[in-house]
């Protein structure tokens, strides 16, 4: 179970907070949350697609890096995530250098892998978060199908959404996501980020 602390923290608060354990903490409207540590399967998950990710990345030769678990995103004055995994560019991840690995700038991609613990916020506050910032691409992968059936269909079926910013008007004075795109079984991945990208769903799911 995630736990929040009672006391209200700033974003440099939290930056440099040490309760002198190993634990990782979110930061959600000044509150400190304790991270469960995650099922295995979650993990392999994560992994899998960090190396895919990075795999691609060199193919591409883009100015990218994969990171998975180790570095942060701020998404609000008093908010800041740990994303399973994101890619952002390498010179971004750079200037952070000897400080908190904690991104300020949006991230290309996040990927939230769901557990129980974590469904409503990755569904629903995490994707406004990522949103609100600019984050690219936000891909949500529900390997345990926990998530309501108005988005899993029914019966629920494991699924990878994927959300992409679009312009809201011609003016483009604002950006939200789309309608995502709905992956299960062995459909192929689309990201527009990675067009070229050859990876269906059931081998994320499996995580090999």
């Amino acid at each position: 179970m995630v736990q929040a602390s009672s006391n209200v923290f700033t974003f440099a608060e939290y930056l440099t907070y040490d309760d002198g354990t190993d634990a990782c903490h979110e930061l959600v409207r000044g509150q400190l949350l304790a991270m469960t540590p995650p099922a295995w399967s979650h993990v392999k998950i994560a992994r899998f697609l960090e190396d895919l990710f990075r795999s691609e990345i060199r193919r591409l030769g883009s100015p990218w890096d994969a990171i998975r678990g180790d570095v942060g995103q701020r998404t609000g004055v008093a908010d800041s995530r740990l994303p399973d995994v994101l890619i952002a560019p390498s010179a971004d991840l750079e200037q952070l250098r000897d400080r908190p690995a904690v991104l300020e700038t949006p991230a290309l991609l996040v990927v939230e892998v769901v557990s129980k613990s974590s469904v409503r916020d990755d569904y629903l506050h995490k994707l406004a978060e990522y949103e609100a910032i600019g984050v690219q691409e936000y891909w949500l992968v529900d390997y345990l199908a926990l998530g309501p059936s108005r988005y899993l269909g029914i019966p629920k079926e494991p699924t990878v959404f994927v959300y992409t910013l679009i312009d809201v008007d011609a003016m483009a004075t604002g950006r939200e996501y789309a309608q995502p795109r709905k992956f299960q079984g062995r459909d192929r991945i689309q990201s527009p980020l990675f067009p070229e990208l050859h990876v269906t769903a059931s081998a994320i799911f499996e995580g090999e």
